[in-house]
């Protein structure tokens, strides 16, 4: 009996390592459950994508001819991307006298010789291929590598996107005719039917212009929405608003008719230029309070609806360089956090072959760099990657709602340090549980500790007494990001992070009209959440790692499996 016990422990400690190092699955198709995206399984599945482009002139996947397209994949999975949004022009499968050109001749007619030798040497397989090919070789590289593809209609003409009066905004205008558009997305849709890692398309980007409107919207949007559903009945369909994909608030009065269910998603687009230079302009606060508004009544409405919303484009200059986009990507942040929508950034692209007739383009919003290989900046990377994953929906833990205390500057949350009851910042998964009491404190659930205050320029700790007024936290300023105490002689403080990560307490900044002031490192958000500290929840095909029944009894082999069904 020893030796069996032994054996089994043994065994079971084998076990616990390949978990460790098994990686999340998605069982697919996709579907919707009210406002959230799940797989077949009913388990939220929350798409963390980056875009990748191939909507420009040359109609080929931008980077090829710097790396070998799996070694991409492979860096998007590294990187803690599930998903890419795949951009698309729709002459590529309208026209067959595009279609059809070989990716050598694509080059050839633009001029670019450089790009056929890069392709050459590194995906040796496209260079001869149709663009068609070439197009859905990436999409199988994806695939082989685990991540899920959005095939997104970005524009009718190749090239870049996208200006108000371009001839290419809406339905009517001289390159967008509607009937070629839905041939072109039945076309689409048939061509991967099957595929399995392809789960949704996008009809069309950023609807715009003079000719846009309401009727016309729904008229051609429903026939889209129809067309791909008849072509593909196992993908998901996404569809863009009005105003660069910024408004969708009509569909608040008026749903739409259409013959399937539990399939549709709407997508939101949102950048710092959006508004121009006014994050610069204006204090950070109030634009924050401001544009927060107006999302949520043009879009972020819709989760409460009970549609699911993904932000298919926001991003920044990723030199770090630009104020507009650095204050505006705090508030962003938040917001996407406390609602936990999927998202897809812009983008991996780290140059173009040609973009707005410059050859060699390159894109400062890049996540790559222009040669492809390095991250153009890592702490960027870390700021979204506690979005990679979701905070809550269905199927993902039995942990009960509370809250994790997030900070959009670095993407971090606020943690209890082990040596005592002080905190700093950490990943958001290790985050114990919190709640925020109907008396404004914020309690560590299980541990009779709240957050307390003794004054500016201290560190903030846990106490034990929380009917003090240095135990109330409340919302203050526009942006609703400040968590502000009272001290007992009347002052206000707000919750800081010092240049270690540790939290501390400061006075409030920029709670005035001041442009000048940046209140980032003072801006968190309360998430709801159902993680759990250190929690590792892995969807494993147990039969694929290994067949250990050729190592364990059955009986044995059943006690095991019954360890490992409880992962998925």
């Amino acid at each position: 009996m020893g030796n069996f016990t032994c054996f089994f422990i043994l065994h079971f400690l084998l076990i616990l390592v390949i978990i460790q190092h098994v990686q999340p699955s998605t069982s697919l198709p996709l579907s919707t459950n009210s406002r959230w995206i799940v797989d077949e399984k009913g388990r939220r599945v929350k798409l963390a994508c980056v875009n990748w482009a191939s909507h420009l002139e040359p109609m080929v996947a931008e980077g090829l001819s710097k790396r070998p397209m799996d070694a991409v994949a492979e860096q998007i999975v590294s990187m803690g991307f599930n998903c890419v949004r795949f951009t698309w022009p729709l002459f590529l499968i309208t026209n067959d006298s595009l279609g059809s050109l070989t990716v050598r001749r694509s080059f050839q007619r633009l001029g670019l010789l450089e790009p056929i030798a890069g392709i050459q040497a590194n995906n040796p397989s496209v260079i001869d291929a149709t663009l068609i090919e070439a197009f859905q070789a990436v999409v199988s590289s994806l695939g082989r590598n685990n991540v899920m593809v959005i095939l997104d209609n970005h524009l009718s003409r190749p090239g870049w996107c996208c200006g108000y009066s371009d001839g290419d905004g809406f339905f009517g205008d001289p390159n967008f005719n509607p009937d070629l558009w839905i041939t072109g997305l039945t076309r689409m849709a048939t061509l991967f039917n099957g595929v399995t890692n392809v789960v949704a398309m996008s009809l069309r980007n950023e609807l715009r212009g003079p000719k846009q409107n309401i009727n016309d919207w729904y008229r051609y949007m429903q026939k889209g929405a129809e067309a791909v559903h008849l072509a593909n009945p196992n993908i998901l369909i996404i569809l863009s608003g009005l105003s660069f994909d910024r408004d969708l608030s009509f569909i608040r009065t008026r749903r739409l008719t259409l013959t399937f269910g539990q399939k549709l998603v709407f997508e939101l687009h949102w950048y710092g230029f959006t508004d121009g230079n006014a994050w610069v302009t204006n204090n950070p606060n109030k634009m924050c309070g401001k544009t927060t508004d107006y999302t949520m009544k043009t879009s972020g409405f819709l989760v409460d609806a009970g549609y699911p919303l993904l932000v298919s484009e926001f991003g920044i200059d990723i030199r770090g360089t630009n104020v507009n986009d650095n204050r505006y990507l705090n508030c962003f942040l938040g917001m996407v956090a406390e609602l936990d929508l999927d998202w897809a950034v812009w983008t991996l692209v780290g140059s173009y072959y040609l973009r707005e007739g410059t050859a060699g383009f390159n894109e400062y919003y890049g996540i790559l760099d222009w040669n492809w290989i390095d991250i153009r900046n890592s702490s960027f990377l870390d700021r979204i990657s506690a979005l990679q994953s979701p905070f809550r929906g269905p199927g993902l833990s039995e942990t009960k709602l509370h809250k994790v205390i997030f900070h959009p500057s670095t993407g971090l949350c606020i943690l209890r340090t082990p040596s005592a009851n002080l905190l700093s910042l950490g990943p958001c998964s290790d985050s114990e549980p919190w709640n925020y009491s109907p008396r404004k404190t914020l309690e560590l659930k299980g541990a009779n500790l709240c957050l307390q205050s003794d004054g500016s320029g201290t560190t903030a700790m846990l106490g034990t007494v929380c009917s003090r007024s240095n135990s109330k936290w409340e919302t203050v300023s526009e942006s609703l990001m400040h968590l502000s105490s009272k001290l007992g002689n009347g002052t206000t403080v707000c919750l800081d992070v010092d240049s270690n990560n540790n939290v501390v307490v400061n006075s409030c900044k920029c709670l005035n009209q001041d442009s000048r002031c940046d209140p980032g490192s003072q801006w968190f958000k309360l998430v709801d959440s159902t993680r759990s500290g250190n929690e590792r929840k892995l969807s494993i095909d147990f039969d694929s790692i290994v067949d250990l029944r050729n190592v364990f009894s059955w009986n044995l082999w059943l006690i095991v499996k019954s360890i490992f069904d409880r992962f998925s």
